[in-house]
C-alpha cells in the first residue's frame, strides 16, 4: 500500500510503498478514507535529530476517518463496513484521566510507550490504517468523511479550549483570535456556536481575514505591533475577556498579554514555540493562562454534533496520497485555506 512518511530526520515526507498491516488482538484496521494535515506535522519534521523521539520511519496523520476493513481477535461492537473517526490522544485506558475520557491528559501513555497515531505510531496518512482500541473511534454516521477527518484535531482541539473558557464568554464580552488558520477558522465558528461573544479576529494576511468574516468574525484586524493597541481601543480601553491564540509565537504571545482583560483568560492553542510570563506585573490581575492539548472522545463526540447540525464546518484543500509532498509544501508555506486533506 502507499503511505506518507517521514524517513530521515531534516528530509520531509516521502509517499512510499509499505506493507498492509493486520490487526492484532484488540485491533482495529481501517481503510483510511482521509487524513488531514496539520502544523504539528512540521513542527515534528523540523525538529533537530537530538530532540526528535517519534521513531523513523514514521507514517505521517493524527487526523484520520476510515471504514473498518477488519477486526483483530476478541474485537465486539464495531461494525464492518462502518465509517467511524479516529480519537488521535491514545491513553492508558485505566487511569483517572482516561476513566472520564479525558485521555489527553493521560499521564501514564509515555511511560508505557503509547504514543498518537502519526505522532509516534503509524498515522493515518495510507491506504490502511490500524487503530489500537475500539474506543478510540466514533460513528460518522452520515458525514462526510473529507469535510469531517480534521474535526478530530482541528475541531476537537478548538472545541476543548473554547469550553474551558465559556464562564469568561458572557453575552457583551469580546474574544482576540489569533490566526485563522486550519484551527482558528473552526475555533471561530465554535465560539459563536457556543457564545454570544464579540469575535476579533487577527491574522498577517486579508485572505485569512476575509475567511475569518465567512466563518463568523465579527471585525478583523491585520496583525502588527499595534494589534493590542488597537484591541484596547475597540473594546473602550478594557481589553478582551478571554484570547485564542492559535499561532503560539512570540510576538502573538505577546499581543495576547498586552490585549487581555483584567480577570480575563489566554488559551495557547498553537505550538509556535513561544512562552508567557505570567504573574504580578506581568499579565492582568486574575488573568489566567493555560495551554490546552487536543480534547476529550466526549468532547469530539460533541464536535461530531455540532457539525451535524451544521453549526461548524472545515474548509478543506484536498489531494490525492500522490500529491501528499505538494500538499506539505502548501501547508509549510501557509498557502492553504483552511486545511489540507489527503483523499487515499
Amino acid at each position: 500500500m502507499k503511505a506518507v512518511q517521514y524517513r530521515e530526520v531534516g528530509k520531509g515526507p516521502q509517499v512510499v510503498e509499505v506493507d498492509v498491516p493486520e490487526p492484532g488482538p484488540g485491533q482495529i484496521r481501517l481503510k483510511v478514507t482521509a487524513a488531514g494535515l496539520c502544523h504539528s506535522d512540521w513542527f515534528v519534521m523540523d525538529l533537530p535529530a537530538e530532540q526528535y523521539s517519534y521513531g523513523l520511519p514514521l507514517t505521517l496523520g493524527h487526523e484520520g476517518v476510515g471504514v473498518v476493513d477488519k477486526l483483530g481477535a476478541g474485537v465486539e461492537g464495531i461494525e464492518v463496513g462502518g465509517s467511524y473517526a479516529v480519537y488521535g490522544p491514545w491513553g492508558c485506558g485505566l487511569c483517572h484521566a482516561c476513566a472520564t475520557g479525558r485521555e489527553n491528559y493521560c499521564p501514564n501513555a509515555a511511560e508505557l510507550g503509547i504514543a498518537p497515531p502519526g505522532l509516534g505510531a503509524p498515522g493515518a496518512m495510507a491506504e490502511y490504517m490500524i487503530v489500537d482500541d475500539k474506543r478510540h473511534l466514533i460513528p460518522l454516521g452520515d458525514l462526510d468523511p473529507v469535510q469531517t477527518v480534521s474535526l478530530t484535531d482541528a475541531g476537537l482541539t478548538p472545541y476543548h479550549a473554547v469550553k474551558n473558557a465559556l464562564p469568561k464568554l458572557r453575552p457583551g464580552s469580546t474574544v482576540l483570535v489569533i490566526g485563522v488558520g486550519g484551527l482558528g477558522h473552526v475555533g471561530i465558528q465554535i465560539i459563536r456556536a457556543l457564545s454570544q461573544a464579540r469575535v476579533i479576529a487577527a491574522d498577517l494576511g486579508e485572505d485569512k481575514l476575509a475567511l475569518a468574516r465567512e466563518v463568523g468574525a465579527h471585525e478583523t484586524l491585520i496583525s502588527g505591533a499595534d494589534t493590542a493597541d488597537r484591541v484596547r481601543e475597540m473594546t473602550g480601553g478594557r481589553g478582551v475577556d478571554a484570547v485564542f491564540d492559535f499561532v503560539g509565537a512570540g510576538p502573538t504571545l505577546e499581543t495576547a498579554r498586552a490585549a487581555v482583560a483584567v480577570d480575563g483568560h489566554i488559551e495557547i492553542v498553537g505550538i509556535g514555540g513561544g512562552t508567557l510570563t505570567a504573574g504580578f506585573f506581568a499579565t492582568p490581575f486574575g488573568a489566567t493562562v493555560r495551554a490546552p492539548y487536543w480534547g476529550s472522545r466526549s468532547e469530539l463526540m460533541e464536535v461530531l454534533d455540532l457539525a451535524r447540525a451544521g453549526a461548524i464546518s472545515v474548509h478543506v484543500e484536498t489531494f490525492g496520497i500522490d500529491d501528499a509532498v505538494t500538499a506539505y509544501g502548501k501547508l509549510h508555506d501557509g498557502t492553504v485555506r483552511g486545511r489540507a486533506v489527503i483523499v487515499p
